[in-house]
């Protein structure tokens, strides 16, 4: 007998080449037995790593489903949210999170990287992206995503230990309980930094860095957390689960002939591992 499966509101774009946001969530988050329940917030025909893609957004039916979600009584034991193109979309969120309390919310602030806000995003989209975060139990950003949601230089990444922790406190602050910072490159490494508020414990989790960067892979990492945690692991399990995961499956698709980042990585060959979880 299957007790009754948890369900996880997923809120992303989908592409139909380039393997990320939906496209991910959905294998991954059902491989780890929970239902992946997807709001999505636009439709593209590749992602945007592609010279040419089509792009549909969906901002104007995001309301109207979220409705008849509601009128059927839907509830939901997560909520994650990705890459949301607009303030307008991040407010529908919120007002998504308001009509389900009790739900353990995930969000993933997609603004940033490698120093710089991405170039369709202005800064009055930093702030209520900071509102979002403030409605969260568990945030996933990037280090420059992390800067910028802390009000620090947004291109600073010569953090310690000790700056690290403070940082991870700075988030907190907002609201979320747990933040995982992703993606921390130091001395040739590559680390998860994971804090709990509860416990006031930063814990690193990290790998030798391959120096190469695929589409997708933040997609893969935080749907394999909203999986787990939806799940009742822990933070640290998780993420060791997560991080394993990644490093396993970029290394195989870089031992492929042509391989395209934009393509993604092939995941798709580890399925069973997080199946048997």
């Amino acid at each position: 007998m299957v007790d009754m499966q948890k369900k996880i509101a997923c809120i992303n774009d989908i592409s139909g080449i380039g393997k990320c946001s939906l496209t991910v969530a959905l294998p991954i988050i059902s491989a780890l037995k929970c239902q992946c329940c997807p709001l999505t917030t636009s439709v593209l025909s590749s992602q945007t790593g592609y010279p040419k893609y089509t792009f549909k957004d969906l901002t104007d039916s995001m309301e109207e489903y979220i409705q008849v979600w509601h009128d059927l009584d839907r509830k939901f034991d997560t909520i994650y949210s990705g890459f949301l193109g607009s303030g307008r979309q991040i407010k529908i969120v919120e007002k998504f999170i308001n009509m389900n309390k009790g739900a353990f919310v995930i969000v993933d602030p997609v603004l940033a990287d490698l120093g710089n806000l991405f170039p369709i995003f202005s800064h009055d989209d930093v702030l209520e992206m900071r509102k979002l975060v403030s409605m969260a139990n568990l945030i996933t950003p990037n280090i420059t995503e992390a800067n910028l949601l802390a009000s620090r230089k947004a291109d600073f990444f010569d953090y310690d230990d000790s700056s690290l922790k403070e940082l991870c406190q700075s988030l907190s602050n907002l609201g979320p309980k747990y933040v995982i910072i992703t993606g921390f490159e130091k001395n040739g490494k590559i680390y998860n930094i994971c804090y709990n508020s509860d416990t006031d414990l930063m814990t690193k989790i990290g790998t030798e860095y391959n120096k190469v960067s695929f589409s997708g892979t933040g997609d893969t990492f935080t749907s394999i957390i909203a999986g787990m945690i939806t799940r009742s692991f822990s933070i640290e399990d998780s993420v060791k689960c997560a991080t394993d995961f990644i490093y396993e499956a970029v290394n195989f698709t870089v031992k492929q002939d042509n391989f395209n980042r934009n393509d993604g990585i092939l995941f798709e060959y580890f399925l069973d591992k997080l199946v048997s979880i």
